[in-house]
């Protein structure tokens, strides 16, 4: 980060120790008036005095763990069963195991076109003329 781009003009160029020395109103953003009030509120005149204030230490300390917090019970509980939806909607999805015991197909085997013989049709019209003519034959 390019310190010159959050210290006013006045500060650019100087080292951290002059600038931690600062009033607060030399960060860009922060004017004499914002200065006024923290003082008023916290009793602080310098940017480091800022940066040693307890608030500002245990906002950053929250904000710091929220990042890494763990999901609660119940967030994990959703999670669980959004994951076990989604695992019997499409549980193809899931790749192979290395050691499933599967193994490649060299050779396609022959297979009934579909366009002409959607699933099958002509061996159950077949079998289904089979098994009317066995019908008549028994009466």
């Amino acid at each position: 980060m390019n310190i010159n781009t959050i210290v006013d003009t006045e500060f650019a160029g100087k080292c951290f120790r002059d600038i931690c020395k600062a009033p607060l109103s030399a960060m860009r953003g922060l004017s004499k008036k914002d200065a006024k009030a923290l003082n008023e509120a916290f009793g602080i005149t310098t940017i480091g005095e800022l940066a040693e204030l307890k608030f500002v230490k245990w906002a950053t300390a929250i904000n710091t763990l929220a990042a890494e917090e763990c999901d609660t019970p119940e967030q994990a509980a959703k999670e669980t069963l959004l994951d076990d939806a989604v695992e019997m909607t499409f549980p193809a999805s899931d790749p192979i195991s290395v050691d499933s015991g599967i193994t490649r197909i060299e050779v396609a085997p022959d297979m009934v076109d579909a366009s002409t013989d959607h699933q099958n049709a002509k061996e159950v019209q077949v079998s289904t003329k089979k098994g009317k003519a066995s019908a008549s034959s028994r009466s």
